[in-house]
């Protein structure tokens, strides 16, 4: 379907309701993988269509678009009159504090046209209180006095699990800070993700205001879901962002800002209808996403199993014909990320495991390969050219993960490549950094598949003095450690150059450029496993001995030729299904937006 064509359904659309009922698939196939993990969820995608839902049904419901006004219902200006009354009563008879008179809303702060007999209000006006909670010394002593923490509404609800217990309050502390049903509490400090979420109180159990959270008590007269629901659309469309004064890795939002805060008021009874029409909605947004999150499962099930049994296969003939079966459904197979991620694993695992492409009988065997590189290995230690290296032990049993096909041999990395490391000469020497003439390589930049320059480079002193070595083009880098998914990545410098402490150079001595390509696409496969080697705490550690004693499937040259063609070619079959999946998505966001913007327009 075409944005055209959605926007011409939604003309013939009267209400906004049936822009959320009618148009169900939109919601539901607007799926967009995350660039990271994602704060506060472990899922690899995000539900794009149905966050987007949520946020329309907010908005239309502060807009006073989501359910039909009553012309018999008090106004809101009545209804502030009402406010104002109570409060003054509260005030004489010492219950609340005298609020400051807050500022005249501008008409640039009215952001659409309100519906009759609705009225543009400060929050700070509907509050009888807005205060900090009590921060005193806590505990995990259940027999104490149970309060509220940072964590309690990480998920914008009160959870009981996570509440923390005070040591000791006054008979006066614990009648301020004991919480009332409809207090809303807050989140005014924390990180970007989670600044500005609330949770309302209407629980039997008793619980005391901790720290952290600011607590919202909302005047009687006032349904206080509703100014939830307002807090909720403001914080998803970033205005609280907006508003936070933003520190590393923390936003904060104080009183003052809280008070100024410009909502939407409609009738009391507007309010309990709208609530209720949010609460009927959004469990249909939880039911879509459920359903979705299931179909989502089990359609990475299926293609776990199907490309189970490609790697099952027993040989190329069988896997031709395996793959021949899961080929004619490519198009309904591979539709997220993930599964084309798994693709690629699976071809690479195919290649190393020999059953990527048939054997032939003639070619020379993977032994006789590993004696000529041990032989040239050996004039290259007595030429010069590379360090002479100690025997590695022979690749035991319990080494070898699978069977390889009869003319392939398993061996360690230092077998068949001179495996060194690089330093960093000392910052305050400016003499190893002012003249830049030879490229050196961090850790970082194994990230892309070839390195063409590097970021920083050292002088030619710094070579002689210190134990920065120089690689030539070929050389194949490993990262060793470093931040986030660096540890484990490989790459193939194109130029010459040194590299730090963090990298492994790998320098093979079959020169042939497949052969180089074959041992890289080992290390893509095998990444999570390399990782997986490294010791350490924080931030754990490869070194030069595990990346050398790396146990590596190696079939015969002729064949490792025909492996690299043959995973190029599929490949690029994966890359042409992401770009179908990308043009896949946008297609289905700007459906999603289109959707919103009718809606609201």
């Amino acid at each position: 379907m075409s944005v055209k064509t959605s926007l011409e359904m939604s003309k013939d659309t009267s209400k906004p309701e049936q822009l959320i009922t009618e148009h169900i698939d939109i919601w539901t196939n607007a799926i967009l993988a995350k660039s990271t993990s994602g704060r506060g969820s472990s899922k690899k995608y995000e539900l794009y269509g149905i966050s987007k839902l949520r946020e329309l049904i907010l908005e239309l419901a502060v807009r006073g678009k989501l359910v039909p006004q009553d012309a018999n219902d008090e106004t809101a200006f009545e209804l502030l009159e009402r406010v104002s009354a109570e409060k003054d009563w509260l005030v004489k008879e010492g219950k609340i504090k005298k609020q400051k008179t807050l500022a005249k809303i501008g008409e640039d702060e009215k952001l659409f046209e309100l519906p009759q007999g609705w009225a543009w209000v400060r929050l700070g006006d509907l509050l009888d209180r807005i205060s900090n909670g009590y921060s005193g010394k806590q505990n995990k002593t259940k027999n104490s006095y149970p309060i509220t923490r940072i964590e309690t509404i990480s998920k914008s609800i009160i959870d009981f699990e996570k509440i923390g217990y005070a040591l000791e309050m006054s008979e006066e502390k614990l009648l301020y800070y004991k919480m009332q049903k409809g207090d809303i509490l807050l989140s005014h400090i924390n990180s970007d993700y989670h600044v500005g979420k609330t949770a309302i109180y209407y629980d039997e159990r008793v619980l005391f205001h901790g720290t952290n959270l600011l607590l919202l008590r909302v005047n009687n007269n006032i349904f206080s879901d509703y100014v939830n629901i307002c807090l909720n659309q403001l914080r998803l469309s970033g205005h609280f962002i907006d508003i936070a004064q933003h520190a590393i890795g923390q936003s904060s939002v104080n009183q003052k800002k809280i008070k100024d805060i410009v909502i939407a008021l409609p009738s009391y009874p507007d309010q309990i209808r709208i609530v209720a029409k949010v609460d009927e909605l959004m469990l249909l947004c939880d039911q879509l996403e459920q359903q979705t999150e299931a179909s989502i499962d089990a359609h990475a099930t299926l293609v776990e199993v199907l490309l189970a049994t490609l790697i099952d296969s027993k040989d190329a003939d069988e896997l031709a014909q395996n793959w021949a079966r899961v080929s004619e459904h490519f198009d309904s197979l591979f539709t997220t990320e993930q599964s084309i991620e798994a693709l690629k694993q699976t071809v690479l695992q195919l290649a190393v495991m020999g059953k990527l492409v048939p054997q032939n009988p003639g070619d020379e065997p993977a032994s006789v390969l590993l004696e000529k590189i041990a032989e040239e290995k050996e004039q290259l230690a007595e030429q010069g050219e590379i360090r002479k290296s100690k025997s590695l032990d022979k690749v035991d049993e319990e080494e070898k993960l699978y069977d390889l096909p009869f003319n392939w041999e398993w061996t360690r990395l230092g077998d068949i490549a001179a495996v060194g490391t690089g330093a960093t000469p000392s910052r305050t020497e400016s003499k190893y950094w002012s003249s830049q003439d030879i490229n050196w390589v961090s850790s970082g930049e194994t990230s892309e598949p070839f390195i063409f320059n590097t970021k920083e480079k050292v002088s030619h002193l710094a070579i002689k003095e210190t134990n920065v070595s120089v690689y030539p083009p070929g050389t194949l880098v490993v990262a060793m450690y470093g931040q986030g998914k660096t540890r484990g990545q490989i790459t193939e410098l194109k130029i010459e150059a040194g590299t730090n402490q963090a990298c492994a150079a790998i320098r093979l001595i079959q020169p042939d450029e497949r052969h180089r390509y074959y041992i890289k696409l080992f290390f893509w496969k095998s990444y999570e496993e390399i990782r997986s080697n490294a010791a350490g705490g924080a931030q754990p550690n490869l070194n030069v001995s595990k990346i050398t004693s790396t146990v590596i499937p190696l079939p015969p040259l002729a064949e490792q030729h025909r492996i690299v063609a043959k995973v190029d070619e599929l490949m690029a079959i994966c890359d042409q299904l992401k770009e179908k999946l990308k043009q896949s998505q946008e297609t289905q966001v700007q459906l999603t937006d289109a959707l919103v913007d009718r809606a609201l327009g």
